[in-house]
């Protein structure tokens, strides 16, 4: 009898364990995804869709803003601005969601106040993403502070970490990035710009370091080399990489372009930083060196065409995918020795693109301006499965849990399932 139980024990908690595993890997906690590198863990959302087919649910959400979601569990995350009642001013939102109808669970403002600056005509006040351990909930509004949220909207603490100045009055969008105990935030602008860390749970800083650098919006990439945190950030003058204990700088390397945007990615011991505005530069960095790296053997390989302005790269298995500049035109190479697999592809029916790329299923799903995802084959040579048009543009990059895929336009927000 006691070894009966005790089995059925073991059962249960085994299929407790596993199934614990598998709601984790279905999370998308932070910009980019499980990994920071647009790939999901495991899921199989659709191939093909409509406004008529393969929708869940679709939601007109609250105010505007490029934020693109994350998910815990049942939950949704993403911000949002909105216009306020007073003169002039917005309230900067999170908004949470339950994922299996839609529906609003709570919306909570951080600040309520007149913005210094505006944004590019095709930008927001709410462009950055949020983070999650699942525990707490965090972002970075920029300008308008850092602030940290429990999974029940209850506010936990808040940082002003003062005002950008930003180059051509583009708007702000750099997303924090959470490394260990450190909740990281980089300020890149024409003022002094400087690079933060936060204590995730009281937001105390940590430290902080001046950048010599002009504004950029690329998030930072947190990155475990040789058992140790460091945390990669990319820009015009020179990629830098700090350490997440003291924020002492480890390495650097110059080569991008100017007005960087998209996001590193990590994988096979390096990091890829992409940039393409006014030029291409890929440059894929082997981690664990010190020192400057600028013209070393440490950059592995590098391409000088069809980069991407706008869209961070997308790195699933062992290929890398980019789009050049912000166009439908799309190339992979193999991530390890950068041999390509097909360059400068065009994306027939697709508009210009702002979102990034997302893998799941061995396949690619790329949403771009005029609402028209195009969904391809993870492979060395180029197949298009389908091409899903729908009645939204896409500007925030697609998010993915399970077997579903979460698309947020400029008013709605769509959960796209088989299952419905």
């Amino acid at each position: 009898m006691r070894k009966l139980v005790a089995g059925v024990i073991s059962v249960v908690f085994f299929v407790l364990l596993f199934s614990l595993s598998a709601s984790a890997n279905e999370n998308w906690p932070m910009w980019r995804g499980p990994d920071a590198t647009g790939a999901a863990k495991s899921g199989n959302p659709p191939i093909t869709w409509s406004e008529t087919e393969n929708i869940k649910w679709k939601v007109e959400y609250p105010g505007e803003g490029l934020s693109t979601p994350i998910i815990w569990d049942n939950k949704i995350f993403f911000l949002t601005a909105m216009e306020s009642e007073k003169e002039k001013a917005y309230k900067f939102d999170f908004v949470c969601m339950d994922r299996s109808n839609g529906k609003f669970l709570w919306q909570k403002t951080a600040v309520e106040t007149v913005p210094h600056e505006g944004h590019h005509n095709t930008g927001s006040f709410a462009s950055n993403s949020a983070v999650t351990d699942g525990k707490f909930v965090w972002a970075s509004f920029g300008s308008r502070g850092v602030h940290c949220y429990d999974m029940e909207g209850n506010h936990k603490w808040s940082r002003d970490l003062g005002k950008m100045r930003i180059a051509m009055g583009f708007g702000e969008g750099a997303s924090a990035a959470l490394a260990g105990d450190a909740l990281i935030v980089v300020m890149d602008q024409e003022g002094q710009s400087v690079i933060y860390a936060l204590n995730k749970d009281t937001g105390d800083i940590l430290w902080q370091k001046d950048r010599d650098e002009g504004t950029a919006w690329a998030t930072p990439l947190p990155v475990e080399v040789n058992g140790k945190l460091q945390v990669v950030t990319n820009a015009t003058k020179l990629i830098r990489s700090y350490d997440v204990e003291n924020g002492d700088l480890l390495w650097q390397c110059s080569g991008q372009t100017s007005n960087v945007i998209p996001s590193p990615v990590t994988g096979f011991g390096k990091v890829f930083c992409i940039s393409g505005f006014r030029g291409s530069s890929l440059q894929v960095i082997e981690l664990g060196r010190t020192g400057d790296l600028t013209n070393s053997d440490a950059v592995v390989w590098q391409v000088k065409r069809d980069t991407p302005y706008v869209p961070s790269p997308l790195l699933y298995g062992d290929k890398l995918y980019f789009l050049s500049s912000n166009n439908a035109v799309l190339s992979c190479y193999q991530a390890e020795d950068g041999k390509p697999n097909f360059v400068a592809q065009k994306l027939d029916g697709a508009g210009d693109f702002y979102a990034s790329p997302v893998g799941v299923a061995d396949r690619v799903y790329l949403a771009s301006q005029n609402g028209v995802t195009i969904v391809i084959k993870n492979s060395d040579t180029f197949e298009v499965l389908a091409s899903n048009k729908l009645d939204d543009r896409f500007d925030a990059s697609p998010a993915v849990s399970g077997d579903e895929l979460f698309l947020k336009g400029k008013e709605y927000l769509y959960c796209i399932s088989e299952s419905q």
